[in-house]
């Protein structure tokens, strides 16, 4: 009797506590951070770019329900097995051990599971390696254990970025571990294409807040992007284990206003941004329609007044 009161009290001290532990990550998931973990948060990082809103729905609208779905298929499954046929409940059982139907539903069913998840799959594979044409291009080289950064077609010459000191990061407030010393500038709402390689041994260069991660491979260059949505900074860090200081090699990325991009590739001694994809794609829109509302303008303009007659020739002289 003791144990079994034990036992109860138990599992009312486990329930107490999960119901504790998700009322403190529901309140966690309603402060998420944007560009840096949660502490105590659900789920992926809030979705800062085209890309990772499509990786959000293909975990939490795809992946999540058929994982749910599943388990408790099986779940109902163990208890109904448990139930039905118990020694007590079945005490004599069956000797057959096939059942045609039964195997064509479970061999089948898998593959058709399988089969939805590719679509979705495939989908979100093709959206990654179908960029735009890039406003921005910054090449990202993996060392041990740092990162450097240079902006081939702005000629800004590669500077390196080390993980920010503790003492530095509690000075001016940022997350230690994540704050680094150079961070990626990228203006927000450009396209950016990230080249990315190792000079010793792999990396892997990633940003959760954009979905975006690619391996830095010695003599190989893979290439990825992003659209920043939001003015704000995003960490990420080395996702692949390149050695002892593999921890300490983060990834900051501030996006920012165009001026304020501008203004600081000029410090980095770069050359003017040349026009933008985006910026190029605007004007010929503007170029396209203009043709039309000129011929729309010509078609509802009045009419000219008709020319006077001509006056009559004065006589000759005599």
């Amino acid at each position: 009797m003791k144990s079994r009161f034990q036992g109860i009290r138990a599992l009312a001290a486990g329930a107490a506590a999960s119901v504790a532990m998700a009322s403190f990550a529901g309140a966690a998931f309603a402060e998420e951070l944007l560009g840096q973990p949660t502490p105590g948060g659900i789920g992926l990082q809030t979705a800062a770019s085209p890309l990772k809103h499509q990786a959000h729905f293909f975990h939490d609208g795809v992946l999540l329900p058929v994982i749910t779905g599943i388990c408790l298929l099986v779940l109902g499954l163990l208890i109904w097995v448990i139930v039905r046929y118990n020694k007590r409940a079945n005490p004599t059982p069956a000797r057959w051990s096939h059942n045609t139907p039964v195997e064509i539903v479970w061999t089948v069913m898998p593959v058709m599971i399988l089969m939805v998840i590719a679509i979705f799959s495939f989908r979100l594979l093709f959206a990654y390696h179908d960029m735009p044409r890039a406003d921005v291009t910054v090449k990202a080289t993996g060392y041990q254990w740092y990162w450097g950064y240079e902006y081939p077609d702005l000629e800004i010459g590669e500077y390196i970025s080390n993980m920010l000191p503790e003492d530095e990061a509690k000075a001016r407030g940022v997350p230690y571990r994540l704050a680094t010393t150079e961070p990626i500038v990228v203006p927000v709402g450009k396209v950016v294409r990230v080249l990315t390689t190792g000079a010793d041994v792999i990396h892997s260069f990633a940003v959760p807040s954009f979905g975006v991660i690619a391996d830095s491979i010695p003599g190989r260059v893979n290439e990825t992007w992003f659209k920043a949505e939001k003015v704000g900074t995003y960490y990420g860090n080395c996702r692949e284990l390149c050695g002892v200081d593999h921890a300490f090699m983060p990834v900051e990325v501030k996006a920012v206003t165009q001026a304020e991009f501008d203004a600081w590739v000029a410090s980095k001694g770069g050359k003017a941004a040349a026009p933008t994809a985006t910026t190029l794609d605007q004007a010929s829109e503007a170029g396209a329609a203009a043709p039309a509302d000129a011929e729309a303008s010509a078609a509802t303009a009045p009419a000219a007044p008709a020319a006077a007659p001509a006056a009559p020739a004065a006589p000759a002289a005599q």
